[in-house]
């Protein structure tokens, strides 16, 4: 546990319990997990043990939250909640459930206890798992709305294409929470603060994007070559990319997989025998033919040498291909000053 929290929690439930009916403190102990096993059961599952409804299992929860609220033993168990209550500040004031429980202990029996203590304690408000964000739990309203406004915000101003470093997206976040007070404001509750959201997830190298996105959601051979080549920053071989894309995520990836991925990806644009590049770098898909063409339909009539510089920075091929192509006349000719033009 690591001395996050200075109180025992089996001993802490034991005595807030105490004061419980036999059955209401079995319905309590099996629905949060609070046995050795540390499973917790539906209200079905023990409904069908007392042969009683769901909805009564839920009523006899409900009333024994409500005593064990009023009763002396929790009470006199204020300081374990207050503590809770300001290690969440510390963390952030909101923070997902999952986050901090496992913050306090790995242990499944400790960190049940805790979120029983969560839905007993009354400074902590519950906001359940949504379409945006993770189930979490919040001391300040204050702090939970800004945090939720600027999340979305966040979301709303990032294109599905967009990779951000994580101190770049954690800097547009802080700007975003500049009106909150400057004991949240910092990389660590920024980070912890993001992991709430379900809309924004990092990539296995660490970048930040739209969770559904491709740069993000990382599936395949060809998700992978994507995150080389734009962390590599210019054209690679297919056999390079499979061999960097297994020493990276340590996936085996097969030299031909990858060729045939590249292939039928629109992400990436054929430059040379072999050769990739991303086509957000500005290459242009197609045929050499095909690349003559565009520069000429862009520029108007050029020179034999301007055609072939053009060319070159598109593709990784001999001059002598690019002059071939030109000699063409089913698609370029000469005009009477001696440059080239589409036919």
């Amino acid at each position: 546990m690591a001395n996050t929290i200075s109180f025992k929690p089996k001993k802490v439930t034991k005595k807030i319990l105490s004061g419980l009916s036999p059955r209401a403190h079995e319905v309590v102990v099996n629905r949060f997990g609070l046995t050795d096993s540390a499973e917790r059961k539906t209200l079905e599952a023990i409904g069908k043990k007392y042969g009683i409804t769901r909805e009564r299992v839920r009523q006899i929860e409900s009333a024994a939250l409500k005593f064990i609220r009023k009763s002396e033993n929790f009470k006199s168990e204020k300081a374990v909640f207050e503590e809770l209550e300001k290690l969440i500040d510390s963390l952030g004031a909101i923070v997902s459930e999952e986050d901090f429980i496992n913050h306090i202990s790995k242990d499944k029996l400790v960190q049940n206890n805790i979120h029983f203590y969560l839905n007993l304690g009354d400074k902590f408000t519950k906001h359940k798992e949504d379409n945006h964000f993770k189930t979490r739990w919040s001391i300040d309203s204050e702090v939970a709305k800004a945090v939720h406004d600027s999340l979305k915000n966040l979301y709303e101003n990032i294109s599905d294409e967009d990779l951000i470093l994580e101190g770049d997206l954690v800097n547009r976040f802080l700007e975003e929470v500049k009106d909150l007070s400057e004991k949240y404001r910092n990389e660590e509750i920024a980070k912890r603060w993001l992991s709430i959201s379900k809309k924004l997830s990092k990539n296995p190298l660490g970048e930040w994007g739209k969770a559904t996105s491709a740069n993000i959601k990382v599936r395949g051979v060809k998700d992978y070559a994507f995150l080389i080549m734009r962390k590599h920053g210019s054209p690679m071989h297919f056999r390079e990319v499979a061999k960097a894309a297994g020493d990276t995520f340590g996936k085996k990836c097969h030299v031909a997989t990858c060729h045939n991925e590249l292939i039928k990806d629109p992400r990436f644009v054929l430059v040379g025998r072999g050769i990739y590049a991303l086509k957000e770098w500005g290459y242009k898909s197609g045929v050499v033919r095909d690349v003559i063409k565009e520069i000429l339909k862009e520029n108007g009539p050029m020179k034999k040498e301007d055609i072939i510089e053009q060319v070159m920075k598109e593709r990784y091929l001999k001059k002598n291909t690019i002059l071939v192509n030109l000699q063409n006349s089913k698609f370029f000719k000469k005009n009477k000053y001696g440059l080239y033009t589409l036919a």
